[in-house]
């Protein structure tokens, strides 16, 4: 995801996001430790997103208060 799209999004939608990717994480490394994942860059693809997301929600949120 481009930091530009993040960007666009309003802070509940990120919130929502954020908790999507994550479950989303989880469930990528059970199952690959059942049986292994052909593109293991997803991992790391996946963690930037969510630290992306996270950057620009706390951004945002320190813009409102």
């Amino acid at each position: 995801m481009k930091i530009a799209e993040v960007r666009e999004m309003s802070v509940q939608d990120l919130r929502d996001r954020i908790a999507l990717e994550k479950s989303n994480l989880d469930s990528m490394k059970l199952n690959h430790a059942i049986s292994p994942l052909e593109d293991t860059s997803k991992f790391r693809k996946t963690r930037q997103d969510i630290a992306r997301m996270i950057t620009v929600l706390a951004e945002k949120e320190k813009q409102l208060n």
